[in-house]
């Protein structure tokens, strides 16, 4: 996210607090400076928007350093699955202004989306600053019912994932056809990865467009038999593990 916003300008300084590697490589670099601990950041500091981008067990580490910048009328965004806006208002207290998101992984290629929420306490500007930062990486999407993120989480932000697995399942199938593991990768690859643009590009419904690759009794519908079954298909799976990862970032809540 952060090599998107410095791609388009989003703000004229950012402060990075990570006591990872990953974040020195952006040290040196015009309007970003790294810090490694929260402790080290200036007193008299007053940005306009706390980014909470770390694991959700790892928050509560994390969030005692920032609660100070409320006061300064900072907005704080927050990616973390499953901490509510209800917890950022214990934290950082109920007078700040919140903004919880879920982006997803493609953020990093600039093709992610956003979904984000929005606390009574976050201003018209603090909303459009944060609506600017999301989609620096992507698309994004805006929802009154913050209880919605949690389904956000099992579908986009949980999803790239399951398109990784299909390429990988659609690979292993190819070697079991007699497929080379490096041709059946490719092909699995490229197709998933072309059929996601055409969705992309096209004004079709998805429906719609398998329908337009599906001739009758021919070979992608007698997949699609199998795909789509009842009980056992893929719609049956994708149903059940995106159910799983909503329970999950609200257990994640606490």
């Amino acid at each position: 996210m952060l090599q998107g916003w410095l791609e388009r300008g989003s703000a004229r300084h950012f402060i990075i607090v990570d006591p990872g590697p990953a974040a020195l490589s952006f040290a040196g670099r015009p309007g970003v400076t790294v810090l490694r601990d929260g402790t080290e950041l200036a007193g008299d500091l007053r940005p306009a928007t706390v980014v909470l981008a770390v694991k959700p067990q790892m928050m509560n580490d994390a969030i005692r350093h920032y609660g100070r910048f409320a006061a300064s009328g900072a907005v704080f965004l927050s990616i973390a699955a499953g901490k509510t806006l209800g917890y950022f208002a214990r934290h950082v207290g109920d007078d700040a202004a919140v903004v919880r998101a879920m982006p997803n992984t493609p953020a990093a290629i600039g093709r992610g989306i956003s979904v984000a929420c929005p606390n009574a306490r976050a201003s018209a500007e603090q909303i459009a600053l944060c609506d600017r930062l999301l989609a620096a990486v992507g698309e994004v999407g805006w929802v009154d019912d913050e209880r919605l993120i949690d389904a956000v989480t099992g579908v986009s932000g949980s999803g790239p994932a399951y398109v990784f697995l299909l390429i990988e399942c659609l690979a292993k199938a190819g070697v079991a056809a007699g497929l080379s593991e490096e041709l059946a990768m490719r092909l699995a690859r490229a197709t998933v990865a072309g059929a996601g643009e055409l969705a992309r590009q096209s004004g079709e419904p998805a429906s719609v467009l398998r329908q337009n690759v599906t001739s009758p009794n021919g070979t992608t519908f007698a997949a699609l038999q199998v795909l789509m079954a009842r009980e056992s298909g893929l719609c049956e799976l994708m149903s059940r593990a995106t159910d799983a990862a909503a329970r999950r970032a609200r257990e994640l809540a606490g």
